[in-house]
């Protein structure tokens, strides 16, 4: 039986933590380092990659197919040089799970007013606050891919009036959504606003200044609520810091930044209407990303097609 072709590993994780991963992963396989840089990687087949060394693709020239760490791919799409081969998206119940645990968590900290409530905790103020219920206020979702998707049902399950926007229709049931020709109304009709656009030339920046002006002020909650946990580069973060200093916006919650990890000058740190997450909403299983991969390779080995396949004109 011939030896099973090797596997490259180009992932910002915790080396303990891919360690303990690799036990009983890739079995018969060689498993490569990157970081290891006397490592001889011309012999890989397959990469897994986040946020890949300049200098991968010269070191493992005969790749064949590349398997994305995280739910995003934009940081692997702008590596220059970066070859025409199939890149396969992170999907996995756990990573979806996450998210939208992070997002109804988000939604309701706002609807119940927890950033009010850890201020007066902070003065050591006894004050009842006025707190309407999630059937009140409408969560409009940005993004209704997989994640979206299961977020927009499980905030519907919490009682939320849920819509959902996508740049091309889709259909969920139970759910109103609109493209990119309704933006205004569904703008218009939003109170809590969650992010979870996937980064390409159409979404960077598009969280800006003219965007929270568009959504729904005096509704249940006074002013709304901006969330995002989709990817950084597509909120201009000079404008949410303004918008919340004039009353645009009346609270944030933020897990995805313009630059990783958020400068400690940053005045988002210092409001105490936001709260901050470091890029952890859906931190990737390393065990489910290397089973997941497994069985893609057991597929394109065996000549079947591969599932979850980036649209590289898409982005996504």
């Amino acid at each position: 039986m011939s030896e099973k072709a090797s596997v490259v590993i180009d992932l910002k994780f915790e080396p303990e933590d891919v360690a303990r991963a690799l036990a009983g992963s890739f079995e018969g396989r060689k498993v490569l380092l990157a970081s290891d840089k006397s490592a001889d990687l011309s012999g890989a087949r397959y990469a897994f990659l986040w946020k890949p060394d300049l200098d991968l693709f010269e070191r493992a020239p005969n790749l064949e197919v590349l398997f994305s760490g995280g739910a995003g791919v934009d940081a692997i799409l702008a590596v220059p040089g970066l070859p025409d081969l199939p890149i396969v998206r992170f999907v996995d119940e756990s990573l979806t799970t996450r998210m939208s645990e992070w997002v109804v968590l988000q939604c309701l900290s706002h609807l119940r007013q927890a950033p009010a409530y850890m201020r007066q905790q902070a003065s050591r103020t006894w004050r009842e606050l006025s707190q309407p219920e999630a059937k009140e206020l409408t969560v409009g979702v940005m993004g209704l891919g997989i994640l979206g998707q299961d977020a927009v049902r499980k905030l519907k399950v919490m009682g939320f009036d849920v819509i959902g926007w996508s740049r091309t229709a889709k259909t969920i049931d139970g759910i109103e959504t609109f493209d990119a020709a309704g933006l205004d109304d569904f703008l218009g009709r939003t109170d809590i606003l969650v992010g979870l656009l996937p980064l390409t030339d159409d979404t960077r920046g598009i969280f800006d200044a003219s965007l929270f002006s568009r959504l729904r002020q005096g509704g249940a909650l006074g002013r709304p609520i901006f969330i995002n946990a989709g990817r950084g580069g597509s909120q201009v973060e000079a404008d949410i810091v303004a918008a919340l200093d004039k009353g645009v916006l009346g609270g944030a919650s933020l897990d995805v930044f313009e630059v990783e990890p958020l400068a400690a000058t940053s005045p988002l740190w210092g409001m105490d209407n936001v709260i901050l997450t470091a890029h952890a909403a859906a931190a990737s299983d390393i065990r489910s990303l290397f089973a997941n991969a497994e069985k893609q390779i057991e597929r394109w080995e065996q000549g079947e097609p591969l599932q979850h396949l980036v649209d590289k004109v898409r982005g996504y």
